[in-house]
Formats: structure tokens, C-alpha cells, sequence
């Protein structure tokens, strides 16, 4: 019998029954002794109900109200419901409500709500359904202006405040986000005793309070990643306790950290089942897999089908075709997207799979595909010169206004005859000489008519896409930047440089194709569906947002209107430096910043007129143009089929999902939409420090960049370093109290004075006089990597002068020579050309996924040059590297907003 009465313990355990009466303590210690993490459980747990039992110990928080009263509290408007999130750079003293908008009953109430200092979240945790209530005005704060100099500030001065904003505190918790949690435990000298088993181990997630853990193995593991969860929280302790789970691994080691971000962001993605293998079509060379012609429309020798897409690229999700139809009156124009439903029948083990991950992962070093490598690298990609299935959408356009005079959508079979990467087709648009691999064996002659078919074909593609961007810009489309960094690594993934991505007019035209599809596709679903179909909403931005953008734009003279999509798109066209292309960019940065995040939505929770898409300027939107990497695109697929078979007068073969249903799978795949976005962003940060962490700051010359200062703060300001992709802070006073001062040349250094802010600019005043950096203009920083024991490395900046940074001339530098960012741009297409030479005589030896990828059913391949054409962080351009930007897009091969 195992008890914890210890009554009955001592009453029967001398009785000679044959009957054994222990504790859960003896039981684990004697039976299981080698089960460590059980025995931390019950310490944990065991822990919880002392704290839990003690009377008359002093309370560390106030108790958390009923859950009727909570309930009431909030139909009456006294309490507010919403979601916790923790200033990560002051996770200690601020964290915010975000507000739930049936919730809020004070119409006065339009921002969110301010928690000042640890107390006021009474135990509340990033992410938890939270009631709050508004404390009186005269105790509202603003919050924190100051760049955050570490985790251990005390609380604020007021002249470090934002004007006061509503302040509350934490009343209740409706619904808990505790997770899997990766901590560090502390050094051997900072334990609370040698033999305590109790020790406060500290969170990767700054924005995660200290959790206690119960252990018998914190020496051990003292330089390791280890994943925790959370147990209780009472109220007369300080800290959560929690127990120990597993051990990832020594912390810096890069599997380990890389490990780390996934479970953070909760992404869990397992090789692939055998059951879910089973379903799979087979392909081999014994065995090849045949298409099926009947029911579909045969387009292999009537269209001209090819592919733009990242060099490397392995899952071709859509092609492209354009003609002239008989008459000449008549255009053409074809998008043709895998038939992943084909494939992936609703339902089956490989659907629910693909619908739990929802995306496909991508890391700087890897990638985690949501489906089996056998379609999303094979079968469903639409590589060159095979059979392959296709979901099709066709407009007849007239040849001279491209007007959409008929649309057509349905089940094709395709042949794409060309497989091309974005450079290629922009040179062969630009009337460059350039190879193209399917042309290679050709006699010249027959080789120059193709060649100039295709160009051909690629003209008339970029005319017609230039007319649909013409007509969204009418309606309001905005011009968004973005910044691509792409970190090239070598053999031991050793990242070797950071590099913007250049854009070309060919990846507007690609992505304005995509966008097309997917709007007329969302067109067909919600009149096929009007409450039940899978949309994607992206609402207008909160104005209060713009005001970074408002003030920026004002200190350099500039006026924006944010009144609607097409008074900003105006404005921000008309904001233009002619001396600096950067400051144009730089706002259009912030008003990326200020949107809303586009959500999936089921078309029956929000009224027709909130379908509309700002950022695109589309009164319907949805996502089409991807299956093999988007789930959402699969659930559109669908819908998609279905609305062609009523149009045809059969059954659709399908129950559809009800608007609860469709909702339930929206709410899903934004989540896992946005851990992939986390993900990305954290992996990318890894790599730009190991890029930075092994180079000496002193010497050098990589670590020394110009950088444009984007935002003034009380003790510093905030700066984009254009080479490199990067944002990050940079003081002008440190804790000694010291400031920045500045001889004759520029050159900086810190002295005893003082720092003066205004709106526009933030002076420091010394002994040598005063120095200034105003909103917009160019500096010169030190990168260097501030590494952490318990949370990520991070870079730091410093400045060195308040000059530009000027390159030195090569002949001057003794050594190997930096790499310009022209020559990176060079050195990585050199490398990125090998690497996709090398793949091409892989691939001639047989495309069949290897042995590896069986093993793993991941996919190794595209290179990182390619695969990071995946990645879009909202960011700014390097004016000197690219001619213009991107624009918020829903194109294949990137991610973004829309």
C-alpha cells in the first residue's frame, strides 16, 4: 500500500499481514531509484502543498478572486479580460494587457493596459488570459522611453516615462499558458546551500520568471539546456515551482540552442510515421508513378508552363503560363499551383499530420517540411519536364485594357518546360546573355526560337503584372519594405556573411501572379461559401500605432496621412529625401511595423465588409498559391474543388467544415503561422551572432559598419545597420553615469556630462562641448556579441564616431581583405552556383530522395542561399545593394503580412 497518511503508516506497517505499507517517497527511492525525473515530480509537488497548507505565513501576492466574481466583474465593465505580454527588455518591471474587444466596456479604454512592477501581475506568466482593474488615474505611468540596460534596473524615474497610459493589476486568471519552459541552473556558488535540492533555475525566456526546482542534479547540469514545467504558483511564494523534464544539452553547442528556440516556440516536429509513409504514392525507378489523364485538363502541349522561384528551389508550388490566344484580341494569362489534395486525402494519417504543423519550418541551417519529402520534393512539385498534377486558374484578358473578360478554374495536367531562378529570368529580361539548362542540347537554331519564346513569354508576363500592381496601387496598395539576410555558411555551418537580399523586378511580377490567384480564389470560395470559407483578413492598423511614423516623418519635414490605405501609400511616396534614398525606406519600415498581423479567418465570424485586405487593398484575400508548404492552402484547395463541382451540378464529395469547425483550424494555423515566424527570426539571430562571435571587435574590420539612427530614446537611440540587416540599440550614457563626447574628427568616447532628449535628436554635454545625433543621420558602430549564460547571446553596438563610416581603401589593409557588400552579393552567388552545380550532378545520378532522407523523411536540400529566399523579416533595405524594395505580398516563396 502506498499512503502519505502517516498515521497509517505507523499503525500498520509493524502489522505482519504480508502487506507493505510506504510512502510515495519510499516507494520511488526503493523501487525506482533510477526514475530521477519522478522523484523531482513528487519533490515539486510535495513542495506545492506545504506552501499550499501553511497557515500564517505571509503572503508574497493577494489571493486571485472567484471565478464569479471575475465573470461578473467583467459584464459589468469593472474588470478588463486580456492577454498578458511582458516587456521582454524589462521583464521585471513592465508588461502590458492587450485588450479582447468584446470584453472592454470602457468606451474611454483604447490602448492597452499597463502592469508596473512584478507585484501588479500577481502571478500571472507571458501569454495568460488575465482580468485586470484599472488602478485611479493619479496612479497611472507611462511607459519606459530609456533603452533597457539589463534585467536587474530598479524601477523608472518619471522623465523616463511616456505620457501616463491606463495602469491596472492582475485580479484573476481565467486560463493559464504555462508551457515547456528551457532554463539554466544557476552556478555552483550562487545555490542557496550545498545541500539544498531546491534551487531557482532561470528561464531562456527572459519574459519567464524564476522557477524552483526540486532536484538532486543541478551540479551536474549547470552548463546545460534543460526543459522545465511549471507546477503551482501560491501566493506566499515568491517564484512558480516546477520539475525538470529532460536535458537538451550543453548550452552554446549549436543543436542544443538551435533545440532550444523550437521548444520555445512550441514547434515539436517528429520524423514522419511509417503509417503515414504507407500512404504515400509510390515512385521509383522500378516503379515509376504514372499520370492520370482522365478528368483533368490536358495542358502539357497546348501552354507554355514555367517556374520562377529561389535558385535551389525543391518544391515548386506554382508555375506560370501567358499566351496570346487565336485572334490576337485575346491574352492568357495561367497559374497552375501543385494538386497537394490529390495527394493528401481529408482525413488520412498525413492530413492530420500536415495539419497539426500547419507550415513548414524554416531555420537558417534547415528545414522541417509538413509533408513527406516524396511529394513535397517529388510528386507534388512541379519540376521541369515531368508530369504533374495541377489545381489551375485561367483569365482570358482583353490584349489591349486587360480587362478579365472570363476566368476558369479546374484539375490540369502540366509539363513545365522550363524550371528557372529569379536571376536567371531577371537577365533574361534584361536581354543579358544567360544559360538555360533545358536549352543546352538544342541545335543553335532551334535553340535561339526557343529562347526567344520564352523571352517572350516573360515580357508579356511582366507587362500584365505591372498593369495588376497599377491598378491595386489605385485602390490603395501599400509599398512595404522588407529585408531578406541571407547568412551563407560553410561546411561546418560556420555562418561566413550576412547578405540583404537584392530585389529584381521579377520577384514583383512572380508575387503580383500569386496575389491575382489568390484573390480571385477567395472570390469563388465565399460566393460558392458565404460562411464557411477559409479567408485572409488583414484590418486596418490601430492609429495610435502610426505615431512613431507621424513623428519621424515630421522632424524631416514630411507630412503622413494615415487616415486610410491610400492616404499612407500617398504619403509615404511623396516622403522622399533626394540625398538619402534611406530615409524613404526607413519610413516605410516604420509603418510595416504599425500593422496589424494578417489572420486566417472563417468567413462566417466576421461581417463581408471586414473581409477586406488593407495591405493589399482587396476586398477578398486568401492563401492559394502554396499547399505544400501552408496547410491553409489545403483547406482553399478544397473549398476550391468544391465550388467547382456545384458550378457542375455534382456532389462535392465532401462534407464541408461548419464556420465553428473552419474557425477552430484558423485559430490553429495563425498560432503555428506565428511560432514559424518566432522561429525564423530567433534562428536568424543565432547565426548573425555566431557570424560576429568568433571575429575580433578591435581589429576586425567586419565588425565596424554604418549605421542610421531610426528612433531617439531618453539614454540612447535605436540604429539600422544597413550591411548587415540588423537593428539594435546604442547607449550614450552607461551605468558609471558617463556620456558620449566627441573630438575634432568625429571620434568617440565617454566622459563625465549630461543627455539632453527632444522629439527629434538627443545631445550629450561634456567638457569638450556638445554633440549631437539627429534622427536619420549616418554614424559609425563597433559590432560585438554579448554573450549570456541563461538567455541567447545578443550583438551589441557602440559607436565610434558620429561620422558615416568610411571604408578603408583595400591597398591600406594588411591581410586577407573584408568583403565589400557588392562582393558578398558576388561571393554568395559564386558559392550558391557551386552549390547548385554540385546538386545538379547529384540529381544526375538520381533524383530519388537518399537513403538519409528516407531515414529522416526531411528534405536536406535547398542550400542556404536558396532556403533563406524563403525568409522575409520587415526590415530595411541596403539602398547601395538593391534599387527598390519589395511590397507586401502573398507571392510564392516568401512570407510576410499578407
Amino acid at each position: 500500500m502506498i499512503t502519505e497518511d502517516e498515521a497509517a503508516v505507523a499503525m500498520y506497517s509493524s502489522l505482519h499481514s504480508g502487506i507493505y505499507i510506504v510512502s510515495m517517497q519510499e516507494y520511488l527511492l526503493n523501487f525506482w531509484p533510477e526514475l530521477q525525473a519522478a522523484q523531482d515530480l513528487y519533490c515539486s509537488v510535495s513542495q506545492a502543498l506545504q506552501e499550499k497548507e501553511s497557515e500564517g505565513t505571509e503572503r508574497e501576492y493577494l489571493e486571485h478572486l472567484p471565478s464569479e466574481v471575475l465573470e461578473a466583474g467583467i459584464k459589468s465593465g469593472r474588470y478588463i479580460q486580456g492577454t498578458l505580454n511582458v516587456n521582454k527588455h524589462r521583464a521585471q518591471n513592465e508588461a502590458f494587457v492587450r485588450l479582447e474587444g468584446s470584453s472592454n466596456k470602457n468606451t474611454d479604454l483604447n490602448s492597452d493596459v499597463l502592469l508596473s512592477g512584478g507585484k501588479s501581475r500577481n502571478r500571472a506568466v507571458q501569454g495568460d488570459m488575465v482580468v485586470v482593474e484599472l488602478l485611479q488615474k493619479s496612479e497611472w505611468r507611462g511607459r519606459a522611453t530609456a533603452l533597457s540596460e539589463g534585467q536587474g534596473e530598479d524601477k523608472l524615474p518619471e522623465s523616463t516615462q511616456s505620457q501616463p497610459m491606463p495602469t491596472g493589476r492582475v485580479v484573476g486568471i481565467l486560463q493559464r499558458n504555462w508551457r515547456d519552459y528551457v532554463v539554466t541552473f544557476p552556478p555552483k556558488e550562487e545555490t542557496q546551500s550545498r545541500s539544498s535540492r531546491r534551487i531557482l533555475a532561470t528561464p531562456w525566456d527572459q519574459r519567464i520568471p524564476k522557477i524552483r526546482i526540486s532536484t538532486q542534479q543541478a551540479e551536474a547540469l549547470q552548463d546545460h539546456r534543460v526543459v522545465v514545467r511549471i507546477d503551482s504558483w501560491e501566493s506566499t511564494s515568491l517564484y512558480p515551482n516546477g520539475h525538470s523534464v529532460r536535458v537538451l544539452g550543453r548550452a552554446g553547442e549549436l543543436e542544443t540552442e538551435v533545440q532550444t528556440i523550437l521548444i520555445e516556440n512550441g514547434v515539436t516536429v517528429l520524423p514522419f510515421s511509417e503509417a503515414q509513409l504507407r500512404e504515400m504514392p509510390v515512385n521509383t525507378p522500378e516503379k515509376p508513378w504514372r499520370a492520370d489523364e482522365a478528368a483533368r485538363r490536358d495542358l502539357r502541349e497546348s501552354h507554355l508552363v514555367f517556374s520562377v522561384d529561389p535558385r535551389g528551389c525543391e518544391d515548386v508550388d506554382d508555375t506560370l503560363s501567358v499566351r496570346t490566344l487565336p485572334g490576337g484580341a485575346r491574352l492568357e494569362l495561367g497559374v497552375h499551383i501543385a494538386d497537394v489534395t490529390h495527394f493528401v486525402r481529408e482525413g488520412s494519417l498525413t492530413d492530420l499530420e500536415a495539419r497539426s504543423r500547419a507550415t513548414t519550418y524554416y531555420l537558417a541551417d534547415r528545414r522541417y517540411d509538413m509533408l513527406p519529402a516524396v511529394l513535397s520534393a517529388d510528386l507534388c512539385s512541379l519540376l521541369g519536364g515531368v508530369d504533374r498534377y495541377a489545381m489551375s486558374v485561367l483569365w482570358e484578358l482583353d490584349a489591349h485594357t486587360l480587362v478579365v473578360h472570363k476566368v476558369w478554374y479546374g484539375r490540369t495536367l502540366i509539363r513545365s518546360s522550363y524550371q528557372l531562378y529569379y536571376e536567371q529570368a531577371q537577365a533574361l529580361l534584361n536581354g543579358e546573355p544567360v544559360q538555360v539548362p533545358e536549352l543546352l542540347q538544342l541545335e543553335p537554331e532551334q535553340r535561339d526560337a526557343k529562347l526567344a519564346q520564352l523571352t517572350g513569354a516573360l515580357e508579356l508576363l511582366t507587362h500584365v503584372a505591372r498593369h495588376l500592381r497599377a491598378q491595386r496601387d489605385l485602390g490603395g496598395a501599400l509599398e512595404l519594405e522588407g529585408v531578406e539576410v541571407r547568412a551563407q555558411l560553410d561546411e561546418d555551418k560556420n555562418i561566413t556573411a550576412l547578405v540583404p537580399r537584392q530585389p529584381l523586378e521579377v520577384h514583383e511580377t512572380v508575387a503580383e501572379c500569386m496575389i491575382h490567384a489568390n484573390h480571385w480564389v477567395a472570390r469563388k470560395i465565399q460566393e460558392s461559401f458565404p460562411q464557411q470559407s477559409l479567408l485572409r483578413h488583414h484590418p486596418p492598423p490601430r492609429q495610435e500605432y502610426f505615431c512613431q511614423l507621424v513623428d519621424c516623418a515630421k522632424a524631416m519635414g514630411f507630412t503622413i496621412n494615415t487616415r486610410s490605405n491610400k492616404d499612407l501609400a500617398d504619403s509615404l511616396d511623396q516622403a522622399v529625401d533626394p540625398k538619402d534614398p534611406l530615409v524613404n525606406r526607413m519610413l516605410r519600415v516604420m509603418a510595416t511595423q504599425a500593422m496589424s498581423n494578417a489572420l486566417y479567418v472563417s468567413t462566417g465570424s466576421i461581417p463581408k465588409d471586414q473581409c477586406y485586405h488593407y495591405g493589399l487593398a482587396l476586398d477578398r484575400y486568401t492563401h492559394f498559391t502554396s499547399p505544400i508548404r501552408r496547410y491553409a492552402d489545403i483547406v482553399v484547395h478544397r473549398l476550391l474543388t468544391a465550388a467547382i463541382s456545384l458550378d457542375r451540378g455534382s456532389d462535392p464529395g465532401q462534407t464541408l467544415a461548419s464556420n465553428k469547425d473552419l474557425g477552430v483550424t484558423a485559430e490553429h494555423i495563425n498560432r503555428k503561422n506565428q511560432a514559424a515566424q518566432r522561429t525564423q527570426k530567433l534562428s536568424t539571430e543565432l547565426f548573425q551572432c555566431l557570424y560576429f562571435k568568433d571575429k575580433d571587435p578591435l581589429t576586425d574590420p567586419c565588425c565596424v559598419a554604418d549605421a542610421v539612427v531610426y528612433s531617439i530614446r531618453t539614454n540612447g537611440f535605436l540604429v539600422f545597420i544597413p550591411q548587415y540587416g540588423l537593428k539594435g540599440a546604442v547607449y550614450v550614457k552607461n551605468r558609471e553615469g558617463q556620456v558620449v563626447s566627441a573630438g575634432p574628427d568625429g571620434t568617440c568616447e565617454w566622459q563625465s556630462g549630461s543627455v539632453h532628449r527632444y522629439p527629434d535628436r538627443i545631445s550629450t554635454v561634456c567638457s569638450t562641448g556638445t554633440i549631437t545625433f539627429n534622427l536619420f543621420q549616418h554614424i559609425t558602430v563597433r559590432i560585438s556579441v554579448q554573450p549570456s549564460r541563461c538567455h541567447s547571446d545578443s550583438l551589441l553596438l557602440e559607436v565610434l564616431s558620429c561620422q558615416p563610416h568610411q571604408r578603408p581603401d583595400p591597398v591600406d589593409l594588411p591581410g586577407p581583405q573584408p568583403q565589400g557588400r557588392t562582393h558578398l552579393v558576388q561571393e554568395v552567388v559564386r558559392l550558391a552556383e557551386e552549390a547548385s552545380k554540385q546538386a545538379q550532378e547529384k540529381a544526375a545520378q538520381g533524383s530519388r530522395p537518399s537513403e538519409e532522407e528516407r531515414d529522416f523523411y526531411q528534405t536536406k536540400w535547398p542550400n542556404l542561399y536558396s532556403l533563406l529566399e524563403e525568409v522575409r523579416e520587415l526590415a530595411l533595405m541596403d539602398p547601395q545593394a538593391c534599387g527598390g524594395g519589395p511590397r507586401l505580398s502573398g507571392g510564392a516563396g516568401c512570407t510576410s503580412t499578407a
